[in-house]
Order: structure tokens, then sequence, then C-alpha cells
């Protein structure tokens, strides 16, 4: 069983920075992929961005050159380094794991609260 603890939410103003980062522990096999969804009130669950083991990305668009996601795999360990923060980024942040075996195996965190306001 894996489990996921997002921590690094809070309030900021637009411009801002924050980090979130997720630390996963159990059995996490390669291949796999890290990564962080966002939620917003009314809103479906999209990728932000996330990261596979071999080291390619996927980012939204929305978030292309502000945010840059990164993992330590010795420590099982994934990042989101957010900067210029708008408001329409404000949302509740998940951390994901999907372990790429068959059939692929997905986890999540509970989430921690981004707001972006000033």
């Amino acid at each position: 069983q894996v489990q996921l603890v997002e921590s690094g939410g809070g309030l900021v103003q637009p411009g801002g920075s924050l980090r979130l980062s997720c630390a996963a522990s159990g059995s996490i096999f390669s291949p796999n992929l890290m990564g962080w969804y966002r939620q917003a009130p009314g809103n479906q669950r999209d990728l932000v961005a996330d990261m596979h083991s071999g080291g390619s990305t996927t980012y939204a668009e929305s978030v292309k050159g502000r945010f840059t996601i990164s993992r330590d795999n010795a420590k099982n360990m994934v990042y989101l380094q957010m900067n210029s923060l708008k408001p329409e980024d404000t949302a509740v942040y998940y951390c994901n794991v999907v372990v790429l075996g068959v059939p692929p195996r997905s986890y999540w965190g509970q989430g921690t609260q981004v707001t972006v306001s000033s």
C-alpha cells in the first residue's frame, strides 16, 4: 500500500510563490509517475504536472513557465515549485502516484489548499 502526505499549501498574494511537497511511503515500484493535480470548487480534478521515474515531465498549459515539478527518488518525494501565482491557481492540490504495472495502480494524497488572493 502506498501512502501520500502533502504539505506546503497556504495563502499567498498574486505573484507570490509556494512550494508543495509530497512524501510517499510504501511499495513504489518503477516505472511510475509522480505528480500533482488540482481541483477548484465546481471543477473537475485536472493534471498540473507529473514526472516519470525516467525523468520526463508533463505540464498543463496554464502552468508552463511558472511551475516546476521535481522528485527525489531516493527519498520518494515529489515537489511542485509554484511561481508567479495567480488567483486562478487557487485550488486543492493533490499528490498522485501511478505505479505503471499491469494493471496500473493510482494513489492519492489527502490534498492541500492553495489560495492566491490579495
